[in-house]
């Protein structure tokens, strides 16, 4: 996940990821000229490392793999809070669910987070894959969320932190 706060660290994010990881543009209040050119910048690393790459918003670019929370691509990603929101975005044509927050994030202060118990509930059954988001990073996916039935992970701080 990309955003503002992220500033120059988004670019070590990017080299940090895994090869065939994703990457879901955002960058929401990032005026549009300037949202286009940031996309093709990162559109070329994702090329360059072998990464998904789908956005979030109305604006089409060029280079995306598909859409968060859009239909009309292959790949569309969908956040989800709630079992209810996870069953609509899996009929409205989602491919991969988000569940969120599962634990407590700087991206929305003062959510109440779900909890691993709680989001694996609402991930368990679904017929897409659902990615953990909120709080996580390698550490707790391994240790608490992939026996738990996650078929991977999102983070925008955990990619950007120095390694070691």
């Amino acid at each position: 996940m990309t955003d503002e706060r992220q500033g120059e660290t988004l670019w070590r994010a990017l080299e940090r990821l895994p090869r065939g990881g994703g990457i879901v543009f955002r960058h929401h209040t990032t005026p549009a000229p300037a949202r286009a050119r940031l996309f093709a910048r990162v559109a070329a690393v994702a090329r360059r490392r072998g990464l998904v790459l789908v956005r979030a918003g109305a604006t089409p670019f060029r280079g995306e793999c598909g859409r968060h929370a859009r239909r009309g691509s292959d790949l569309v990603t969908w956040p989800a809070h709630t079992r209810r929101e996870a069953i609509a975005a899996v009929r409205a044509g989602a491919t991969l669910v988000f569940v969120s927050p599962v634990f407590a994030t700087r991206s929305h202060p003062g959510a109440r987070a779900l909890g691993p118990l709680r989001a694996a509930a609402i991930a368990r059954g679904l017929p897409v894959p659902a990615i953990a988001l909120g709080g996580v990073d390698e550490r707790r996916y391994r240790l608490r969320l992939r026996a738990l039935g996650f078929a991977g992970y999102a983070a925008i701080d955990a990619w950007g932190r120095r390694a070691g």
